[in-house]
């Protein structure tokens, strides 16, 4: 069974921040072989959206989500750290997740436009859900990317 929470940093247990820490690390750093620091210092800043299965004892954690609230100068909320774990993938998670973290920005601020830094194998998925390019490709972490906007 899959329960969603939607917490502020200062509300994840250690035990939480811990498996979203293993998450991104196992996806982004070992999976897409991509040697960065993911703990870039505005965790603390953020809302986190994640999924856990109630009934999985080896990785509870299997998807997740940073949100920023909208920027006082853009207007625009930020959805970065979007992530399926490889055992959950192809279940409808990832569509699942996104409709969740959009939900939540029109729940929190009404409205908003919303941005983010999209993989560009994935620019048909974030255009499924009303994101549109606003930049040409860049190397981000020596992955291409693109920048996208919902309005």
């Amino acid at each position: 069974m899959i329960e969603w929470y939607w917490k502020r940093f200062y509300e994840l247990s250690v035990s939480e921040l811990y498996a979203i820490l293993d998450a991104r690390s196992t996806v982004f750093v070992i999976e897409q072989r991509c040697v960065y620091t993911d703990i870039d210092g505005l965790d603390d800043r953020a809302w986190h959206l994640f999924a856990v299965d109630t009934d999985s004892s080896r990785a509870p954690l299997v998807a997740y989500a940073r949100i920023f609230a909208p920027d006082p100068e853009t207007g625009e909320a930020r959805i970065g750290r979007v992530l399926t774990i490889a055992e959950y993938r192809d279940r409808g998670l990832g569509k699942a997740l996104l409709q969740r973290a959009l939900q939540q920005v029109e729940t929190n601020w009404t409205g908003s436009a919303v941005r983010l830094s999209a993989q560009q194998y994935l620019r048909v998925f974030y255009e499924s859900f009303g994101f549109a390019k606003v930049s040409g490709p860049y190397l981000e972490d020596g992955i291409p990317h693109l920048d996208m906007r919902r309005s």
